[in-house]
């Protein structure tokens, strides 16, 4: 290099030195804290995996709910979204995928997901929402105290008074009929619930099992009922359409666990709002990334506010008129 280059090179140097310096000095207050932004730092981005077992709306408003709890907050979150389609084997892949990646949470949304999450992942917090029975299904010590990386929301229902519903719509009710997912704990406990309910309600409870939603018409069809109820089952919920045919085919009423299904065609519920169950999971989620919370210690949450809904539409393409009292005492009325 000749020597005017290096005399070049040599100012050009001294000169970045004297700019660095100059903006070290004025990106410090007079206080002698950093700059713009607490403690000079930028805001920290976490990123989430969220596995989901099925898509259908109540699933999907869970999954809203949660992502809305962090866009209130104002916290930057970057979604890793997986759906298993409603099969096991894919759930725990997706499991699997997430215990090796660099997440700082998981979200599973629904019991058979929550299940493959709570197996593959033991070092970052776990948190579900929309399962029933977390501790039958061997998620949690105890709803109190968790006891491990998993606590969450559940969305236990009241199940006899659902089923209450029934003979409210059809007081001669003799026989109601459960079609569910074999696979599924979370419905087994629904139907031993629905057992003891229907014991003092005076009636029984008959039942069809399916292992996909393929099934769910013809194991409707089998059972020779005066009314169908349908729990929270992720398997028959994604194939709604299937039952509710069945039952305005035969013009008995359908109830069912799941208040988006009302919406869709089943005539009442008392239910869970899935999107506020998914913000009260958000909200959970950030206690533990902001607040440094430990899901050990963390009880499982339930939603408080059950909704009754009723869809006089569905009612009526069923053959069944909804008691005055019933609609008078309606918080949601689907039009």
């Amino acid at each position: 290099m000749k020597r005017s280059s290096l005399r070049l090179a040599g100012a050009a140097l001294a000169a970045s030195a004297l700019l660095l310096s100059a903006c070290g000095d004025g990106g410090s207050d007079t206080d002698g804290t950093d700059g713009p932004g607490a403690g000079g730092e930028e805001q920290q981005t976490y990123s989430i995996g969220i596995m989901q077992i099925a898509a259908h709306p109540s699933l999907d408003a869970s999954r809203e709910g949660f992502k809305a709890a962090f866009a209130d907050a104002g916290v930057d979150v970057e979604f890793d979204e997986q759906n298993a389609q409603g099969d096991q084997p894919t759930a725990i892949s997706i499991a699997n995928g997430f215990a090796s990646a660099d997440l700082d949470l998981v979200l599973a949304i629904a019991t058979p997901t929550a299940q493959a999450a709570a197996q593959a992942i033991t070092d970052i917090p776990v948190l579900f929402t929309a399962v029933t029975e977390p501790r039958e299904a061997g998620l949690v010590d105890s709803w109190e105290a968790p006891g491990g990386n998993v606590t969450g929301t559940s969305d236990l229902n009241p199940v006899d008074e659902q089923l209450g519903l029934i003979t409210e719509l059809a007081p001669d009710v003799e026989t109601v009929g459960i079609v569910y997912s074999s696979g599924e704990v979370n419905s087994e406990i629904q139907v031993e619930m629905a057992r003891e309910a229907a014991a003092e309600l005076g009636f029984e409870i008959e039942v069809a099992t399916v292992t996909n939603s393929s099934e769910v018409q013809q194991a409707a069809e089998s059972l020779d009922v005066d009314a169908y109820f349908m729990p929270t089952d992720n398997t028959v919920v994604a194939a709604f359409e299937s039952l509710l045919q069945v039952a305005e085919s035969r013009s008995v009423p359908l109830v069912t666990a799941d208040g988006e299904s009302v919406g869709r065609g089943a005539i009442a519920t008392y239910g869970v709002d899935y999107e506020k169950l998914g913000y009260q999971t958000g909200e959970m989620a950030l206690r533990i990334l902001q607040e440094g919370a430990d899901p050990a210690e963390m009880p499982v949450e339930t939603f408080a506010d059950l909704l009754l809904i009723v869809n006089p539409a569905a009612a009526e393409r069923m053959g069944v008129e909804i008691p005055a009292e019933l609609l008078e005492r309606a918080d949601t009325v689907i039009e």
